[in-house]
């Protein structure tokens, strides 16, 4: 009878070590990924692995950092195609950008709030 339950106590415990192996290979696999399409998911990708998305610049309000942009579907940021004002990571970019101007650029999901990251003209 000792026995009987040593074995099962020693199974137990390797299907619990074996499945806690596989959930944190499966985290590791799936990091950086956002299969859910969650707007405020708090993943990290770095910047340099985001694609550019295309858009039209349509308004400027530089005293307030906010660049308008006419854009298509945003996978990154499970964003459709609209059009809606993002805050510019920075003066010198809200400067740059003019209105009616083909754009490539990146946003970013930081704490909430989509970030225009990187901006440059077509």
């Amino acid at each position: 009878m000792n026995k009987l339950m040593v074995l099962s106590t020693a199974a137990c415990l390797a299907f619990g070590l074996w499945t806690s192996a596989n959930a944190a290979g499966d985290m590791q696999t799936n990091k950086g990924t956002n299969t859910e399409g969650n707007r405020n998911s708090t993943k990290s990708v770095a910047p340099a692995d985001i694609a550019l998305a295309d858009g039209v610049v349509r308004k400027v309000d530089r005293q307030a950092g906010m660049v308008t942009i006419q854009h298509g579907e945003l996978k990154i940021v499970g964003m459709p195609p609209m059009t809606m004002a993002y805050k510019a990571k920075d003066a010198a970019m809200a400067n740059r950008a003019k209105e009616g101007e083909k754009i490539r650029f990146r946003l970013e999901n930081v704490n909430g709030t989509y970030i225009i990251t990187k901006l440059e003209k077509q």
